[in-house]
């Protein structure tokens, strides 16, 4: 069963009753720490057997030296694993940090009473049977919750694989992940919604020697969510990068939270953000009880954080690993060397499909280059050919012109099974090393074939070490994301919009249009007309040609009943044309006829489409995109949380694919991307005022004339929540 989503409510402090004291959301993450970092644990359900649930914690602390005590709690048993074994957490003999809970469902409820009256702060509940199975879980976990708000307590899950800490050797978790290897030290930490998924990416990584000795499962979520870790992990010191793993994002106010915090802290997070199908959507929604939300609301919000969202293990990996380098190169470009051409070009085309610029390398350079190698194609990608093994002392040069020269934020060496030979080796360490070191600025990356212990060698040295070159390009290019975003400066402030009203209904088209009108948010000349006279009236003040359409608060989609005319040209045909509207208007059962729109024909602008949608999660969510078939069927639209300023707007207006046809294209006139702008940002302004009544709206088309011009909406809809 799902929750709904919450928006941000404090759940910590003290409290004279039932009810819950709010605190800030900043608190909200370092309120965690006891949790993450205890000096003291229990365990309930604590068994003697390792391998057991509640066993295996106690098992892996004991191994791993934890410093501080453990409690375990058992009825049944005196001593579990060497340590003394209560009957009660009411016969502990200290109040604990964290209680690791690994009963039956039955009674964790209990459990967790039990430990708000010890005045334990902090619940790892490791126990399953609740929101994920059914509404009768769902229950239960909402009355553990309850109690544990009430308490001012901490609860991570329940129905999750834990956490570990290996820097105190913490381990309130059963993974199975240490039975292959313990944490490296390092500087990543990873936020997972799925525990089984979570230890996957721990294993994977530490297998390929990447420190990573902080992993917090999330489970269900029924109090602490990945937004909550995401943040403690952007007020950790001893936290560099941040790996995280999500089905669905439940509530976005610590979410929103987290994001800041981490951008502000210039701590880059890669997300694996699963759920982009319908498939995968209702996969996520059974697992672990989330809600998946609109994936392409998701992306836009995490790309407005400067979040880079893996699609693969490997890729998230990947990225982890260049980013513990700490060098987030703004206005990333990649330079290339390489021994081979074909490489080369298979470099290009990673670059180009991301958008990591490759700019040429200077013509002086270049000719400097041939000098030495006649034979190189020195533009960029550098093809020093095979020669430059045969010219040891030119791979300095080479590999300097590209730094200096050329002024590449990134450099990538292609040098494949070339690079595990001893001499070179040798070679590239000690003619690129110093300009490692000269330039700390610079990410340096290696793409060789090599034994570990020589790729080790390389690293030494300051390179980044990939085998594969396309993954070293969005590696590279995934960093210039991050340092993009942390160099963003202050954005403009959302313009004014006057309080306003929603109507107790969705409005009629003209209804709409002029509570838009109030909002700055212009439409075409147009009057709204009750009878066939005035419908002529106003077209001749209007002026000919005109557009008729069928007025209703009950008909939305107009077109599909053949309720808009267009090329109205007489009085003879405003006459004609009315009767028309009202005898198909006639055919909508139930519908109420308000007369019709007569409105200005305008020509020669662009087509786009303005909309909000209300996103369960993130509220008010504006989109932007060309009408016509680019929206039908090329999709080719942009989203962004409202509200938002003009900058925001002319931005996600420049970024769209079809965005020539508006800039101006084939000695066609730029539209008035100024107005267009004006429009957006108050559009997401009157969204954000509206509250939760608004559904969305849709302005479609919108006209952008040429520049100077404006824009106008040319149809409006607005669907409300009928007030009672």
């Amino acid at each position: 069963m799902a929750c709904p989503a919450r928006h941000g409510r404090a759940i910590i402090g003290a409290n004279d009753g039932n009810d819950v004291v709010t605190i800030s959301t900043s608190s909200r993450f370092s309120s965690l720490t006891g949790m993450f970092s205890p000096q003291s644990v229990a365990v309930l359900g604590a068994s003697s057997e390792p391998a057991r649930i509640g066993g295996r914690p106690i098992d892996l602390m004991r191994k791993q030296g934890f410093a501080g005590p453990i409690y375990p709690v058992n009825p049944r048993r005196d001593e579990v694993q060497g340590l003394r074994c209560y009957p009660s957490v009411a016969d502990l003999p200290a109040v604990p940090d964290v209680a690791i809970v690994a009963v039956a469902a039955e009674i964790a409820v209990d459990a967790v009473a039990d430990l708000a009256a010890r005045g334990v702060k902090n619940v790892v509940m490791l126990s399953a049977g609740f929101a994920e199975v059914d509404e009768a879980g769902a229950a239960a976990q909402a009355r553990m919750v309850g109690i544990a708000r009430r308490a001012g307590m901490r609860l991570l899950g329940p129905n999750c694989l834990g956490l570990f800490n290996a820097r105190l050797a913490f381990y309130a978790t059963f993974s199975a992940a240490f039975d292959s290897g313990w944490p490296i030290p390092g500087r990543i930490g990873i936020a997972s919604q799925s525990g089984a998924y979570g230890s996957h990416v721990f294993a994977a990584m530490r297998d390929r020697g990447i420190g990573t000795p902080l992993m917090v499962t999330t489970g269900n979520e029924g109090d602490v969510t990945i937004g909550d870790i995401i943040g403690w992990m952007a007020e950790d010191p001893d936290t560099d990068v941040i790996a995280a793993y999500a089905e669905g994002i439940r509530e976005s106010d610590s979410f929103l939270a987290a994001l800041t915090a981490a951008k502000a802290a210039k701590k880059p997070i890669v997300m694996m953000k699963v759920g982009r199908s319908a498939l995968g959507t209702a996969a996520a929604q059974s697992h672990t009880a989330s809600i998946a939300g609109d994936d392409a609301v998701t992306d836009a919000v995490l790309r407005e954080f400067g979040v880079v969202r893996a699609r693969t293990t490997e890729e998230m990996i990947d990225i982890a690993l260049t980013a513990t380098r700490k060098i987030y190169p703004a206005g990333n470009t990649l330079g290339v060397l390489t021994v081979s051409g074909g490489a080369g070009v298979l470099i290009s085309d990673a670059a180009e499909a991301l958008g990591l610029p490759m700019p040429e390398m200077p013509q002086d350079a270049q000719d400097r280059l041939r000098a030495i190698i006649p034979f190189c194609a020195p533009r960029n990608p550098v093809d020093c050919t095979a020669q430059i093994t045969n010219q040891p002392q030119s791979l300095g040069t080479f590999a300097e012109a590209l730094v200096v020269d050329g002024g590449y934020k990134s450099v990538l060496a292609f040098w494949s099974q070339a690079g595990a030979t001893e001499a070179n080796v040798g070679r590239l360490t000690t003619s690129v090393a110093p300009l490692i070191a000269q330039y700390p600025d610079r990410l340096f990356m290696l793409s060789v074939l090599a034994p570990r212990a020589t790729q080790q060698r390389y690293e030494a040295a300051g390179f980044l070490v990939m085998e594969d070159p396309s993954r070293a390009v969005t590696a590279l290019h995934a960093m210039g994301r991050f340092g993009d975003a942390f160099a963003e400066t202050a954005k403009a402030a959302p313009p004014v919009v006057p309080a306003f009203t929603l109507p107790d209904r969705t409005p009629s088209e003209a209804e709409a249009k002029t509570l838009l009108a109030a909002a700055g948010i212009p439409a075409a000349p147009e009057r709204a007309c009750a009878t066939v006279e005035a419908a002529v009236a106003a077209a001749q003040e209007i002026g000919f040609p005109v557009v008729l359409k069928i007025l209703s608060p009950d008909i939305v989609h107009k077109s599909e009943i053949g309720g808009v005319l267009l090329d109205i040209a007489d009085a003879t045909a405003v006459r004609a044309g009315f009767a028309t509207l009202m005898q198909r208007g006639a055919t909508v059962a139930g519908a109420r006829l308000d007369g019709v729109l007569v409105a200005k024909q305008l020509k020669g602008g662009v087509e786009c489409i303005l909309g909000i949608h209300r996103d369960p999660v993130f509220g008010p969510i504006a989109m932007f995109g060309l009408g016509g078939i680019f929206v039908e069927v090329l999709k080719d639209v942009v989203f962004h949380r409202a509200p938002f300023g003009e900058d925001v707007a002319e931005a996600m207006i420049r970024s769209i694919k079809a965005a020539p046809l508006l800039t101006g294209v084939r000695g066609r006139k730029p539209a008035d991307i100024k107005a267009l702008a004006r429009m957006l940002a108050r559009l997401s302004v009157f969204a954000h005022q509206a509250g939760d009544r608004l559904l969305g709206i849709d302005l479609n088309p919108v006209l952008a004339m040429p520049d100077g011009e404006g824009a106008f909406a040319v149809d409006a809809v607005i669907e409300v929540e009928q007030n009672g």
